[in-house]
C-alpha cells in the first residue's frame, strides 16, 4: 500500500501552508517564509534499485536531502511541521520539514533513543530523540498498513 495518496499530500500541504503541484511521478510543494525557501518533493512510488518505494526530497539553496523508503509521516499542526520517517529494524531516520521553510535530518538514530530518558543524553543526541519521538506512534504501528497520521 502506498504511503502517500492525494489525500495525504493535501493534508501535508495544508499543514505547511502551501499549495501543491502534481508532476508526472511526484508532488512538488514550494515553502517560503520571509528569509527562506525550500522545495519539498514527494514521490509516492519510485524505483529504488530492484524494488519500488517512496522517497521524500528537500531542496534548499544550500542542501539536497533525500529520505528513501519513507514508511510514514506525522503532521504536527501545533508545531507547523511534518516529520517523514524511514526505518529499519534497529534504526530510524527522520526528515522534518517546517512551515517556515526550515528542515532537519536525523539519520540512523537508534530506536532506543526515541523512547528513553532524554535527560541522560547529551544535548546533541537529545535533539534527535525528542524530534523523532513525535513519530513514535507510527513506528509502533508500522507493521500495520498505512502507518501515517
Amino acid at each position: 500500500m502506498a504511503i502517500f495518496g492525494l489525500r495525504d499530500i493535501k493534508k501535508i500541504a495544508s499543514c505547511l501552508k502551501t499549495t501543491l503541484e502534481k508532476e508526472k511521478d511526484h508532488f512538488r510543494l514550494k515553502i517560503t517564509s520571509e528569509r527562506r525557501s525550500l522545495i519539498l518533493e514527494i514521490y509516492p512510488t519510485v524505483k529504488l534499485g530492484k524494488r519500488e518505494g517512496s522517497m521524500v526530497v528537500v531542496y534548499t539553496p544550500n542542501s539536497h536531502l533525500q529520505l528513501h523508503d519513507c514508511s510514514g509521516y506525522v503532521i504536527s499542526e501545533d508545531l507547523g511541521e511534518v516529520t517523514f520517517v524511514g526505518e529499519t529494524k534497529e534504526k530510524i531516520s527522520g526528515l522534518v520539514v517546517e512551515r517556515k521553510a526550515a528542515c532537519a535530518l536525523y539519520a540512523n538514530v537508534k530506536r532506543e533513543l526515541i523512547s528513553g530518558d532524554f535527560t541522560r543524553l547529551g544535548i546533541e543526541v537529545m535533539l534527535s530523540g525528542v524530534a523523532l519521538s513525535l513519530a513514535e506512534e507510527i513506528l509502533e504501528g508500522s507493521k500495520q498498513a498505512g502507518s501515517r497520521k
